[in-house]
């Protein structure tokens, strides 16, 4: 059973997911532990919660990987945390952890997005920055805009606090007109997310979940072993 958390990213998930994959919703602290605990043979992870929980914790992900099971990460919490953790095994998939593995990105918040619920499909109501640079550079690539409105609506963007970031926010930002970069918009959009979230099922879905190869040991540390004692047991059994 192949275990994927996302949300935003992609919310159509279903439609994409073949009969191995279980599809649950924006990973916490705490949720990796129970897919293990249900099986999960492959963990793929690219939505999680950050702000009103606990996010996704590391230590869960390196206990998987130390159980044989692949993790995969890739468009948004999931390329942070494949970053994080790829020196343990743990595969990054897509643009967006590529430009976070090169060190071209370093802003956890350039992949944060204001969203509606679960019910409503997580509607967007902000833009991330990750989907805002892609656009832009679509729009130089398509001759939409030039160098320096692609700057100044780059910069724009970066001013806005995350939940700010609207495109009607970064045109008024930059001084751009609005119908201009609606104009963009339309030409251009690029959701880079999204194309990393799907590159991500077809790698889980294409690829055996090859076993990490182990060249470190997993610590139990006193707060794993008072959170999780049922898997530290399992841990000294092995």
């Amino acid at each position: 059973m192949k275990v994927i958390f996302v949300g935003p990213s992609l919310p159509d998930a279903d439609a994409f997911a073949d009969d191995t994959m279980v599809i649950r919703p924006p990973a916490c602290q705490g949720d990796v532990v129970r897919a293990l605990e249900h099986g999960a043979t492959a963990i793929g992870l690219i939505d999680g919660q950050f702000e009103f929980v606990a996010p996704v914790w590391h230590k869960e992900l390196l206990f998987a990987l130390s159980k044989g099971v692949a993790v995969f990460g890739a468009a948004s919490m999931g390329a942070l945390r494949a970053v994080e953790c790829q020196a343990y095994g743990m595969v990054g998939v897509g643009r967006i952890f590529d430009d976070y593995a090169s060190g071209r990105r370093m802003e956890d918040a350039d992949v944060a997005l204001l969203h509606g619920p679960a019910e409503l499909a997580y509607p967007p109501l902000s833009v991330p920055l990750v989907n805002v640079d892609a656009t832009i550079e679509a729009a130089i690539d398509q001759g939409v805009i030039d160098g320096g409105e692609a700057l100044r609506l780059s910069q724009a963007a970066r001013r806005l606090f995350f939940k700010d970031r609207t495109w009607r926010r970064i045109a008024e930002t930059s001084s751009i007109d609005t119908g201009q970069v609606r104009a963009l918009v339309a030409t251009a959009w690029t959701d880079q997310k999204r194309q990393d979230a799907m590159e991500l099922m077809r790698a889980m879905a294409e690829r055996p979940s090859p076993a990490p190869v182990m060249v470190w040991s997993f610590n139990a540390t006193p707060l794993w072993r008072k959170l999780y004692p049922q898997l530290y047991r399992i841990s000294e059994a092995d």
